[in-house]
C-alpha cells in the first residue's frame, strides 16, 4: 500500500511541475515569435492532409467509376 501511495506522489510531482511552469512559457514564446512558427506548420501540416485526402477522394472515386462502368458493359 505504502508503494501505491509513494509510486502515486512520484508520479503526480512530475505531472503537477510542468503545469506550474506554464505561465511564463507562453509569454516567452510570443516574445521570441516561435508561436507563430508553431502555428504556421500546424497549419501547413493539416492544409497538406486536406489536400491529400481530396486527391486520394478523385483518385478512389475515378476507380469506382471505371469498375461500375466494367461491370455494366459485361
Amino acid at each position: 500500500m505504502k508503494r501505491i501511495i509513494l509510486l502515486s506522489l512520484f508520479v503526480g510531482s512530475m505531472f503537477s511541475q510542468p503545469l506550474l511552469a506554464q505561465n511564463a512559457t507562453p509569454d516567452f514564446m510570443r516574445s521570441m515569435g516561435k508561436m507563430y512558427v508553431v502555428v504556421a506548420v500546424i497549419v501547413a501540416v493539416f492544409i497538406g492532409i486536406v489536400i491529400f485526402l481530396t486527391y486520394l477522394d478523385n483518385r478512389l472515386t475515378r476507380l469506382e467509376n471505371q469498375i461500375h462502368d466494367n461491370d455494366q458493359k459485361q
